[in-house]
């Protein structure tokens, strides 16, 4: 509801405006390089479907008693999910702060939760929308069945969540855009691919499955594969746990650098 004409618009209403305006500015660039943002993620599934669904797929049969395409669909889903989340933030973010015009946040009335709640809210939006454009890719080489709707919106929103915020940090410390691509090539790429995309950690040696379940991100993608398959290599209840309990933690850590300026008011 607007405020009538000459009234003095109240705090709620300020921060709704300053936050829709975030989040449609962030809708407005996913949507705008779409070419960039929307494209590469649907192009890298069909090459994962075709190599490791299709001709590797075949030689491995079936897994976690269903069909190995099957099997990595949620995977690849999630890992896009991921990917898109972190690099949409931290993308958005550091240009901000590169170009300057973040200041013209600082000095708004906005709050620091709500500038930290409306760029997460963009990273979440890009994350959903890969996540469907790699689902309709998915569709074209399997059949997907979700057995559980709300745990598997629940897995992808959580995790499109922590990685936004991730995103966010790494935005905030990262000094050039040289620093904005080491986290994502040395630690976010290797944990994805270790984290069960393309397989069941049943397979694994009884040592490698203890070091597995020290990577989150393992239990980001087996609690979305429960959604659809039925199947996890993980308690899900523990699965939704670190997925909650990392979205409050790392939103926490987000809101408290803003406060203290770092990287900001250097």
């Amino acid at each position: 509801m607007s405020a009538a004409p000459g009234a003095v618009p109240s705090r709620a209403q300020t921060d709704w405006v300053g936050f829709r305006t975030i989040v449609l500015r962030e809708f407005g660039r996913i949507v705008r390089i779409w070419g960039q943002t929307l494209v590469p993620p649907g192009v890298t599934a069909t090459l994962y479907f075709i190599i490791f669904g299709s001709l590797i797929g075949a030689r491995i049969g079936q897994m976690g008693g269903y069909g190995y395409m099957q099997y990595i669909a949620p995977g690849l889903i999630m890992m896009s999910v991921i990917t898109n989340s972190y690099g949409n933030v931290v993308s958005s973010f550091f240009g901000a702060r590169f170009g300057k015009h973040i200041e013209e946040l600082l000095v708004s009335p906005l709050p620091n939760w709500l500038i930290v709640a409306g760029y997460v809210m963009g990273g979440l939006v890009r994350g959903l929308l890969v996540g469907l454009v790699v689902t309709v890719v998915a569709l074209c080489f399997t059949q997907i069945h979700v057995n559980h709707p709300l745990l598997t919106v629940a897995a992808v929103f959580f995790t499109s969540i922590v990685f936004s915020l991730g995103g966010f940090i790494n935005a905030v410390f990262a000094k050039n855009f040289d620093h904005i691509s080491w986290f994502p090539t040395f630690i976010l790429t290797p944990l994805t691919y270790l984290g069960g995309v393309f397989y069941s950690i049943s397979l694994l040696p009884p040592w490698a499955q203890t070091v597995s379940h020290l990577n989150p991100i393992l239990y980001m993608v087996n609690g979305f594969r429960y959604g659809f398959l039925g199947v996890s290599d993980v308690d899900v209840r523990l699965a939704f746990a670190i997925m909650i309990g990392f979205a409050v933690a790392l939103y926490l850590v987000a809101v408290g650098l803003m406060y203290r300026g770092i990287g900001i008011r250097d």
